[in-house]
C-alpha cells in the first residue's frame, strides 16, 4: 500500500495541530450573598444558590432573602385604597392624640385652672404666644366631663377610619393643620379686640374633630360611597353651635373647611398615577401652603383689629 503525502504540507508549512481539549472540573454552586458557601440547594423563585442563612420557607421549597422582600413589595403595592394611598393596620397617630389629651385633661385636673391658662388660646394674646394656636386643641373643659369624652369618641371613629386611608403622616399632618385652622377660625370670626369673645379662652379638640369630619366627605365620594350621614351630623351641630352657649362654633368653621380643602387635595392628588414624585409633592407642598396661608390670615387679622382698635381709640378721645 503506497503513501501519498498532502503537497500543502511539508517543512515550510505553517500547519499547526490542534492539541486536545483539557477537561476543567465545574465550579461548586455558592451563595451569591455569602461566597464562601457552597450550596447545592437552589431558590424556587430565581434559581440561584442559597445558604442555609439566607434560606426563607416558602409555600413551595424555600426562596432566597432578595426574592422574599421583592415578593413583600409587591403584595405591599396592592394593598392601596381608593386614593392610591398604602392602607395601615393600626391607627397609631389616633391613639397618640387620644392619648394626649387625655394626659393634659388629667394635669389639668391636678393642677388646676394654672394648666389650662398656660396652654389655652384666646385672640387676646395669641400673637405674644403662638403656640396656643396648637396646644388649646389638646385641653379641654374641667367643669364638663362630657366634653373630652364626645370629643374623644367622635375623633376615634372618624381617625380609626382616615388614619388607616391616609396612612400615619398625612394623618398627623391633618390633625395639626385642622387644630391649627380651628383657632385662627376663631381669631378671624371672633369680632376684634371690642369683643366678648376676643378676651374669651377657648379650649378642645372640637376643631380637630369637625376638621375630620370634614375630611371624610372627599374621602368618601372619591370611594364611590354617600356622605349625607356626615352632612346630616354637621348639620346638626351646627345649630347646636347657635344654640347652645359657650361653644366656639368658630373654630368648628375653621377646622372644617381646612380639613375638607386638604382631604380634597388628598383624595384627587395622591390617586393621580404620573409618579411618585407628585405625591411626594402633594404630601409636603400642599400642607405647607395651607398653614402659610392660615398664618398670614392671622398676621393680617392682628394688624387689621389693630388699627381698628387705634381708630376706634381716637375717635374716643375727638368725641
Amino acid at each position: 500500500m503506497s503513501y501519498s503525502p498532502d503537497p500543502g504540507l511539508g517543512p515550510d508549512s505553517a500547519a499547526v495541530t490542534a492539541s486536545p481539549a483539557v477537561h476543567q472540573p465545574a465550579a461548586s454552586p455558592v451563595c451569591p450573598r455569602h461566597p464562601d458557601r457552597v450550596s447545592y440547594v437552589r431558590c424556587q423563585r430565581c434559581g440561584q444558590p442559597v445558604c442555609p442563612e439566607c434560606m426563607r420557607s416558602a409555600a413551595v421549597g424555600v426562596q432566597c432573602v432578595g426574592c422574599v422582600k421583592e415578593n413583600h413589595r409587591a403584595v405591599a403595592a396592592t394593598r392601596r385604597n381608593a386614593i392610591g394611598a398604602r392602607a395601615i393596620a393600626r391607627p397609631t397617630v389616633t391613639f397618640t392624640v387620644i392619648g394626649l389629651c387625655a394626659a393634659m385633661f388629667g394635669l389639668q385636673m391636678i393642677v388646676g385652672s394654672a394648666w389650662t391658662a398656660r396652654f389655652a388660646f384666646w385672640p387676646a394674646i395669641g400673637a405674644l404666644e403662638p403656640w396656643r394656636f396648637l396646644t388649646s386643641a389638646f385641653l379641654h373643659s374641667t367643669g364638663f366631663m362630657g366634653h373630652i369624652l364626645f370629643n374623644m369618641l367622635a375623633f376615634w371613629q372618624c381617625g380609626n377610619l382616615l388614619e388607616r386611608v391616609l396612612g400615619h403622616a398625612r394623618f398627623a399632618t391633618l390633625c395639626l393643620v385642622t387644630a391649627l385652622g380651628g383657632s385662627v377660625g376663631y381669631l378671624l370670626l371672633a369680632g376684634g379686640p371690642t369683643s366678648a369673645a376676643w378676651g374669651t379662652p377657648v379650649v378642645g379638640a372640637s376643631g380637630m374633630v369637625f376638621g375630620l369630619f370634614g375630611a371624610l366627605i372627599p374621602i368618601m365620594r372619591k370611594a364611590g360611597n354617600s356622605a349625607r350621614q356626615i352632612w346630616g351630623l354637621l348639620a346638626i351641630n351646627a345649630v347646636l353651635g347657635f344654640i347652645v352657649p359657650g361653644i366656639a362654633w368658630q373654630a368648628h368653621l375653621g377646622g372644617l373647611l381646612v380639613g375638607m380643602a386638604m382631604s380634597w387635595a388628598y383624595a384627587h392628588w395622591i390617586s393621580n398615577r404620573s409618579g411618585r414624585d407628585l405625591r411626594k409633592i402633594v404630601a409636603w407642598a400642599m400642607p405647607l401652603g395651607v398653614v402659610a396661608l392660615l398664618v398670614v390670615a392671622a398676621f393680617l387679622n392682628y394688624q387689621l383689629t389693630g388699627w381698628l382698635e387705634v381708630i376706634r381709640q381716637l375717635r374716643s378721645v375727638t368725641g
